[in-house]
């Protein structure tokens, strides 16, 4: 060991860039968010051989003038936080004044900027090579108002570090990915991205929600935007904006996922827990949802000052924001009705619940009423049975429907799913509406509505719980025994009950009677381990709800069963005032439309 020495600026600056700068995506991250906080309204990014060769981002923002300029290479100078007390509640991108730094240690940089308070209208140029700023070379240069930053050579001097960058074309699909999450980020800017001096984006400013669509389908495809749900819900201290996807449109991979709190695109193990359960029981396990959110909340409630590279964040209040992004998204989800399906409109829920769709006639609610297939939603124990209990046989009003169909004038309004016109092969609902057919899988619909039948009554009665005969004692670690401490009233809520015994153990006394038959041991370990990282846990909720999918399933019509035209439109009728109903309790879609234009092309009509 030598003797303890300071290290070189130059080489400090090194160090610092080993956590800021990564790969060439990692500078055009930095660039872009100093362009955002110098309040630019245009950012153009020109990117040469994957960013290794060049990267130049230019803006229209504030500008820095000669002073600020000569300090802008210098570690730890920065512009966006002055005291303690703006620490703890940033509202900009940046503020640790390491990147233009750590860049100009490891490339060769150059920074062309005029300031827009500029009295003499000259812009100056400031050029750092191996790692040293030349504050005293500063040059007069020609430049509109804002910052050009050009980065050459990445790693030039750092040949290790080079040689872990992976192919062009690899280096700039990282950089394309970074541009696409920071311009869904801001409407209000326009981006253009090239490569090689071709253009790849070209993304105008969006003020209105349908130029906001827009840029959502150019940054995540069409498909997304036409297969998700638009939110906009206010809590206490919080608003959560955005579109989340249907479940029928769900990923192999977490690859179509933006999650942005007060303006940052991070990634949150909470935040990603949070919409994983909302969407529990109507995704295909091992997929994933697609979903580009907003959270908004005061500053001060959220530490962004957790990592170098910014990515991860610290809320104040975790079970609050945990919660709030559960009861949003799961609010979301299940107020899509069928109609806004059709009609492919985005929904703007407010919290409360959506009206449910309920556009047939009084005598087609009495005749459904009649065959013991209709219900309004909240009913309590009669709908658990009548859910359980499935259709009622022998009902045959066949005729009466079809004349209370022909009777329809075509200025009343048809339901969303329409009216039934036949059964295919005793599996599939064929209906028809004004804008073409639509196709049921019966025993999917079904199951979905007997699903959520049941879960209402559940809720509706007091959970059951049943006290253990011979308690079970488990080893825990010292920190789960602290936990069941501390939230027993938490686990009680939910029909655990636990007492600590020593300081390494606890005794399981209770459980939820529908859990009986479980895994006890391994359950109440999953609960303290959620309970103990999230504030709260589903896996008591998520185990009723699987025990209740499956007998919503044995309950459901099968294959094979022939359906009067009556109970068709009955349970397409429920359909339409059931949530969730576009799918089924494994995520498997419920019905498929095809409009009178698609049928047309089908048999080359109006050719």
């Amino acid at each position: 060991m030598g003797k303890i020495a300071l290290l070189s600026q130059r080489l400090a600056n090194q160090i610092a860039a080993g956590e800021v700068v990564e790969r060439p995506a990692s500078v055009i991250k930095e660039l872009l968010e100093n362009s955002l906080d110098a309040g630019a309204s245009r950012i153009d990014i020109d990117v040469a051989s994957g960013g290794s060769k060049l990267m130049r981002v230019r803006d229209d923002g504030g500008g820095m003038d000669k002073q600020d300029l000569a300090l802008s290479l210098s570690r730890h100078a920065t512009s966006k936080i002055f005291s303690l007390d703006d620490l703890e509640q940033i509202a900009s991108l940046g503020f640790r004044g390491e990147a233009l730094a750590s860049v100009s240690s490891v490339s060769r940089l150059s920074i062309t900027s005029r300031c827009q308070d500029s009295t003499d209208d000259s812009a100056w140029k400031v050029e750092a090579h191996q790692g040293q700023e030349m504050d005293t070379a500063l040059t007069p240069a020609a430049h509109a108002q804002g910052t050009t930053v050009e980065v050459r050579d990445l790693f030039f001097n750092t040949p290790a570090r080079r040689k872990f960058l992976r192919t062009e074309k690899t280096e700039f699909s990282r950089i394309e990915e970074i541009v696409k999450r920071i311009a869904l980020s801001r409407f209000d800017v326009s981006f253009t991205l090239k490569h090689n001096q071709r253009a790849i984006y070209n993304l105008r400013s969006a003020e209105s929600d349908q130029e906001k669509q827009r840029r959502v389908a150019t940054v995540c495809g069409p498909a997304f935007v036409e297969n998700s749900v638009a939110i906009d819900i206010e809590g206490p201290g919080l608003r959560l904006w955005g579109w989340v996807s249907l479940p029928t449109f769900s990923r192999s991979q977490a690859d179509l996922q933006y999650f942005y709190v007060n303006g940052r695109v991070i990634r949150d193990k909470l935040v990603s827990h949070a919409i994983k359960q909302a969407y529990r029981d109507v995704l295909f396990h091992g997929r994933h949802p697609a979903f580009v959110l907003y959270l908004e909340l005061d500053p001060a409630l959220v530490d962004v000052n957790v990592h170098p590279t910014k990515h991860e964040v610290r809320f104040r209040d975790s079970r609050l924001v945990h919660d709030f992004l559960f009861r949003s998204t799961h609010r979301a989800l299940a107020d899509v009705t069928p109609q806004d399906q059709m009609d492919n409109r985005e929904i703007m829920t407010t919290g409360e619940s959506a009206q449910h769709v309920e556009q047939v006639s009084g005598a087609g609610l009495r005749e459904q009423a009649n065959l013991g297939l209709y219900e309004r939603p909240g009913t309590g124990r009669a709908a658990f049975q009548a859910g359980s209990r499935g259709f009622i046989s022998g009902a045959n009003r066949v005729q009466e429907q079809l004349q209370a169909y022909k009777k329809l004038s075509e200025d009343e309004e048809v339901p969303p799913l329409g009216y039934a016109i036949a059964q295919l092969h005793g599996i599939y609902i064929l209906s028809q509406n004004k804008e073409g057919l639509i196709i049921v899988d019966m025993h999917a619909a079904h199951e979905r509505i007997t699903y959520e039948r049941m879960k209402t009554a559940c809720a509706n009665e007091e959970l059951k719980v049943q006290p253990l005969l011979v308690p079970l004692s488990l080893s825990v670690s010292k920190a789960e025994a602290d936990c069941a401490d501390e939230q027993k009233q938490v686990l009680e809520n939910i029909g655990v009950g636990l007492e600590r015994v020593a300081d390494e153990s606890i005794v399981v006394r209770q459980i939820p009677s529908i859990l009986r038959e479980a895994n006890i041991e391994q359950l109440v370990r999953d609960v303290l381990s959620d309970v103990k990282e999230f504030g709260r846990s589903e896996r008591i909720q998520a185990h009723q709800d699987e025990l209740l999918a499956t007998m919503a399933c044995h309950n459901s019509v099968r294959a094979n069963r022939q359906l009067t035209v009556a109970e068709m439109n009955a349970l397409l009728r429920d359909m339409e005032a059931t949530e969730r109903s576009g799918q089924c309790n494994h995520g498997r879609p419920t019905w498929v439309f095809q409009s009178l234009d698609e049928l047309d092309k089908l048999f080359l009509r109006g050719q």
